[in-house]
């Protein structure tokens, strides 16, 4: 009997230590998995913020060659000049919105992603969105047709990130059911293809197009 018993008790013991150290294995995996992809996340904003400042630098130093030109007619279509100036402002009007959007977004999906608290910035980034909207309804009108199209494309793809983000979090608070655990990591990989993948290269292309309207 005693023999049976401690046959018992060490074969429990051992399940129940190649449970812990499974567990142990996998939180572990856990964790690299989750600061790779934080750290992935922050070097791509690194990138496009660079290439962004890189914009407003390139349209003030073409405006003052433009200036000193000594070839240049002071007289020298008003109109356009005038046209140049209501684009160019509308560019700065709403620009710091979609980046500011971008960027809290960002940090927003990253707390989501670390399982942190991420109320106050999920509040931030939807006004965000709002405030880049109602900022594009109001300059839309001198906007270049394209630009125009792709900021509101822009803004939509942070919202669709944003509530993707947000419908993770409410299948957390409902518990790690297995029923819900497929559609959370969904839910998971939205948010990451709309905004690592999709966002990054919509930005780009904004820059770009910014750049060749301002720069001609």
């Amino acid at each position: 009997m005693e023999t049976d018993y401690l046959f018992n008790l060490l074969t429990t013991n051992h399940i129940i230590l190649l449970i812990a150290v499974t567990s142990l294995i996998v939180a572990a995996f856990a964790i690299i998995s989750g600061s790779l992809a934080r750290r992935k996340m922050t070097e791509q904003n690194h990138l496009v913020k660079y290439r962004v400042d890189t914009l407003w630098k390139d349209i003030n130093a073409w405006q003052a060659s433009q200036f000193n030109s000594p070839g240049t007619p002071a007289q020298q279509d008003v109109n356009a000049g005038e046209h140049y100036a209501t684009e160019k402002a509308a560019y700065e009007a709403i620009w710091p919105l979609v980046w500011s959007l971008h960027d809290r977004l960002g940090m927003f999906l990253r707390a989501v992603e670390a399982d942190d608290n991420a109320g106050e910035l999920r509040l931030e980034a939807r006004n965000a969105a709002l405030e880049a909207r109602k900022v594009l309804n109001r300059v839309r009108p001198f906007c270049q047709s394209d630009i125009d199209e792709l900021i509101t494309q822009l803004i939509d793809n942070h919202i669709k990130a944003h509530l993707a983000a947000c419908h993770l979090m409410d299948l957390r608070k409902d518990g790690l059911a297995s029923s819900s655990n497929h559609e959370m990591a969904v839910q998971k990989e939205k948010f990451h293809m709309l905004y690592d993948n999709q966002a990054k290269e919509m930005l780009n292309q904004l820059v770009t197009l910014i750049r060749r309207r301002m720069l001609r």
